[in-house]
């Protein structure tokens, strides 16, 4: 539901920015700042996210996790498709989102809005979630094989209980 509003407000909010603007400057000064600001917007890009890979291969090499890198990274990302979208909103909330101060402030907000809802497991060795170590919530893992045995002889009578066999049953994949 926000996603629809957000795309039905944001041509609304852009065409009525290059209308006000453009009665003040005109229609080809318009048009220049809206290339200029993707021009300006692409260097800045560029430069800010050369800094973030470079951070984020130390990180690696520091055997760490380069989380902050990421999540600076996919700010830069919506960042650069902002800029390269014509129109002054998207541009001004570019433009924000390139000052690393605040995509700082504005990760803090999303992660406190969002962190009761998301549940990170840590996967690695001796961690504890899906796939590692003790268990999530689920419980504990448990590794081993399955080995499909079919019976030689079909058994004598049909045992109705879910315990395990008796390990006088030779038919029995319990006992294998």
């Amino acid at each position: 539901m926000i996603f629809l509003l957000i795309f039905i407000a944001v041509p609304i909010i852009e065409i009525a920015a290059f209308i006000k603007i453009g009665d003040i400057i005109g229609l080809w000064p318009t048009i220049a700042c809206i290339i200029l600001t993707a021009i300006v917007g692409t260097f800045v890009l560029r430069q800010q996210g050369l800094s973030v890979l470079q951070k984020a291969q130390t990180s690696l090499q520091n055997n760490q996790v380069p989380l902050d890198s990421v999540i600076h990274g996919a700010f830069l990302l919506i960042a650069g498709a902002l800029l390269l979208t014509p129109g002054f909103f998207t541009d001004a909330v570019g433009f924000i989102l390139l000052v690393p101060p605040a995509r700082t402030v504005i990760a803090h907000f999303l992660w406190q809005r969002m962190k009761d809802k998301v549940h990170i497991y840590n996967t690695g060795p001796g961690g504890h979630g899906p796939g590692g170590g003790r268990g999530g919530p689920g419980g504990p893992i448990i590794e081993g094989e399955a080995v499909e045995v079919e019976p030689e002889d079909p058994p004598a009578a049909k045992n109705t209980s879910t315990s395990v066999p008796p390990s006088g049953d030779k038919s029995s994949p319990w006992n294998k």
